[in-house]
């Protein structure tokens, strides 16, 4: 149950692929029992508790501030050692880096209090919409910011199926990942491809490390949204089919964005997005020489589709040459994909909460679930609505949509 929506998929196939990566793999036991014990120990303190609610909020943003000074620092590190005109790197770094264990010392002894009271914050939004029992949140929100571990994916190359998810070390470099790949596809004849995660629902929850506090505080929300959907029929099932994979992560993501935003608005409204609408003259197109600008989600909708279509005919090899010239267009636009395959749609696919399709191209489940959360009057009941769920079958009773 410390594992939820990223957990290791038990599978003859599994087994086949961790012949290739037992070597690399991330020990979630050892991580969670060390995370556990941080947490334990911050809350035996519990230093927030005796603060107001503007000084913690205060205390966020110098940690925010604190993650920027050492990524700046640690940029300028590597510009170092990436200058060829630099013959000793390490001794044109020395103060930089003495610099930078400072920084980082300062950002060690922020981070558990920052982290600390984002849970309560959080706790506390998720009391103000419905979720206490007794004044508690069960799970309670728990959350370690860490260097995440990658994850390998796994797919036939006739069909999009995500058949094997395993969690690898962190810091694979580009050669590994591509040997990787390149062995499972001779050894096994799957597509894979090893992908960054930005927060993974293991408890405590594991986080990435960011500036940004409004992707933090909906990573943070996301993960904790799988928690609580594991002590329900939709996260204990969320491994038994691709659909429910699909509605795990489409509800997460729906509720993860929800309670992050309800979040910045309480605690830190000068973070709020802002949809400033701008006026411009009307321009007739026929006579406008500037071509329409690229659509992410557009363009990667009509990709995913016509693989779709190419692979139900039988056409994996012509469906894999159009893959890579349609990655070359994305990265043309500034969209730097290092592959797609059937594993990249076998991941991204499952997040489709927006629409358009994206990845998830004409894939009918994000779009009831997004129906089901648009005619339920809030997110407590759409969460307690959609966690009875069991199969796709039981989503379309819900919402009534033909598909």
């Amino acid at each position: 149950m410390l594992l939820t929506g990223s957990s290791i998929l038990p599978s003859h196939t599994n087994e086949q692929v961790r012949s290739f990566t037992r070597d690399i793999e991330f020990d979630y036991a050892a991580w969670i029992i060390n995370a556990l014990r941080v947490k334990v120990s911050q809350n035996a303190f519990s230093a927030q508790k005796f603060l107001d609610d503007s000084v913690q909020s205060d205390l966020v943003r110098a940690y925010l501030k604190q993650v920027e000074n050492v990524m700046i620092i640690n940029s300028q590190i590597e510009l170092i050692f990436s200058d060829p005109n630099v013959t000793d790197p390490y001794k044109e770094s020395l103060s930089i880096r003495k610099n930078l264990k400072t920084e980082q010392e300062k950002l060690e002894r922020l981070a558990p209090l920052a982290e600390s009271i984002l849970q309560d914050q959080l706790s506390d939004i998720l009391i103000d919409l419905g979720f206490g029992i007794g004044g508690q949140i069960i799970p309670p929100p728990l959350y370690q910011v860490t260097d995440l571990p990658l994850a390998l994916i796994v797919s036939p190359r006739n069909r999009i199926e995500r058949i094997a998810d395993i969690s690898l070390e962190a810091g694979m470099n580009i050669d590994s990942k591509e040997a990787l790949e390149s062995e499972i596809l001779s050894e096994l004849n799957f597509a894979s491809l090893v992908v960054p995660v930005g927060g993974i629902g293991a408890y405590p929850t594991m986080v990435m490390q960011t500036t940004n506090l409004v992707w933090l505080t909906e990573t943070i929300a996301h993960e904790w949204t799988h928690n609580y959907l594991t002590l329900r029929p939709l996260g204990i099932n969320y491994n038994t089919s691709p659909e429910l994979r699909t509605i795990n992560e489409t509800t997460a993501s729906i509720a993860g964005k929800e309670l992050g935003l309800a979040l910045i608005a309480k605690y830190y409204p000068e973070f709020l997005p802002t949809n400033e609408i701008v006026t411009t003259p009307l321009i007739d197109k026929k006579y406008s020489s500037d071509p329409p600008p690229f659509d992410f989600r557009t363009e990667m909708r009509e990709t995913r589709v016509t693989v779709d279509n190419l692979l139900d005919q039988g056409k994996i090899e012509e469906a894999e040459a159009y893959m890579e010239n349609r990655r070359t267009i994305f990265w043309s636009n500034g969209y730097l994909i290092r592959k797609i395959n059937q594993a990249y749609f076998a991941f991204y696919g499952a997040y489709n909460d927006e629409p358009g399709g994206g990845a998830s191209g004409s894939d009918p489940i994000g779009p009831a679930v997004t129906s089901l959360r648009d005619a339920s009057p809030d997110l407590f009941t759409f969460l307690k609505t959609i966690s009875r769920v069991n199969s796709p079958e039981e989503l379309k009773s819900l919402t009534n949509l033909d598909w």
